[in-house]
């Protein structure tokens, strides 16, 4: 990205780093593959290549597997989805490591598929930090981080995430008692996804759109 000049506007910068993070990002479809392809060979996504962080990459890819299999929107969302008449992109950060992805991905792709004039890209936050610090949450680079932008200028309309406002508030009560989320609570977010079966996701991404 070239350096930015005198008089140049924030929103020019911003748009910018949007422009080139889709460029660079993923359908669906192949961000599974590449998830797919990362459990096979005991890797992840981002320049760490730990431990956990190939475990958890490797625990997302048979989640999103289950999930992709029950995730089943409303039928009067579908027709909702299916009439929205201005395009919109939705651009998520995430990495393959983010248990939060696990659920929440394979639901933004049911949406994606349901509606024609909506598209979902993703794209690897450490591969676009500058856009990444633009949207933290509580001050941290927390993913998936989804971007509402309007194709036609890269404006970003709206965003969300990293989880919906049930888990945030249990993740927040945690973080502020330990000062972390610890590995027990992370798969304690895990059991209230299944519980819950993705109706606070749906629910939040449907208001997001101005859908009920």
């Amino acid at each position: 990205m070239q350096a930015r000049q005198p008089g140049e506007s924030v929103v020019e910068t911003e748009t910018e780093l949007i422009r080139q993070a889709l460029e660079k990002s993923l359908d669906y479809p192949r961000y599974r593959e590449l998830v797919a392809s990362q459990a096979r060979s005991g890797r992840t996504s981002g320049p760490v290549q730990s431990e956990s962080l190939i475990h958890y990459t490797l625990l997302n890819h048979q989640r999103m597997n289950r999930w992709e299999k029950k995730i089943e929107l409303p039928s009067p969302l579908r027709e909702e989805l299916r009439s929205l008449s201005e395009p919109i992109t939705w651009l998520v950060l995430t990495e393959s490591w983010c248990g939060d992805a696990a659920p929440v991905l394979p639901v933004m792709a049911a949406f994606s598929r349901a509606g024609k004039n909506l598209e979902l890209r993703i794209a690897f936050r450490d591969e676009n930090l500058p856009l990444m610090d633009r949207f933290l949450t509580g001050g941290s680079r927390a993913i998936p981080k989804l971007l509402e932008v309007r194709p036609g200028d890269y404006s970003v309309r709206a965003s969300w995430g990293p989880r919906p406002a049930e888990p945030m508030r249990m993740a927040d009560a945690h973080k502020a008692r330990y000062g972390t989320l610890s590995p027990e609570f992370r798969e304690s977010l895990q059991r209230w996804y299944n519980q819950d079966r993705g109706r606070a996701i749906i629910g939040e991404l449907a208001s997001l759109l101005g859908l009920e």
